[in-house]
């Protein structure tokens, strides 16, 4: 049994998000968790590798698969809508992901269509810190 906590990065497209979150994350993670990445796409998954990931996946059983044994999943928002990422996101990723019981930090794009109200008009930067700054009070809980 893997006693380690999962830190699950999701993404599509050429995986960029996904790829600044590894990159952030790789270094300040403690050693009892483990950075996995999946993508809706290969080129999602292999970029997020190459950036620093434990191991990859890709596709939709990955997302379902990966979803339901994660402690933590980070990704654009526009993984829990069926759909989301212009067509990338299948309803049953969907329903996975947002019926996880992992603890979900979800960064905001304006490529989704989706509004959030109360943030603020933030740099992707910014909203990567605070994902990782999420993950970190996450994890010292």
């Amino acid at each position: 049994m893997n006693s380690k906590k999962i830190i699950l990065v999701l993404d599509g497209q050429g995986g960029g998000m996904g790829t600044q979150l590894i990159k952030m994350l790789a270094p300040v993670l403690p050693g009892d968790c483990e950075l996995v990445a999946v993508g809706t796409n290969v080129l999602a998954t292999n970029a997020m590798l190459k950036a620093g990931a434990r191991r990859g996946a890709t596709g939709e059983n990955a997302v379902v698969y990966n979803a339901s044994r994660a402690d933590i999943i980070l990704g654009p928002i526009g993984m829990i809508l069926a759909n989301g990422i212009m067509g990338e996101v299948s309803p049953r990723m969907a329903s996975a992901v947002s019926g996880s019981e992992a603890e979900k930090i979800l960064i905001p794009s304006s490529h989704c269509g989706v509004q959030i109200a109360g943030t603020q008009d933030c740099r992707l930067e910014e909203y990567l810190e605070s994902a990782v700054t999420l993950v970190r009070r996450t994890l010292d809980a």
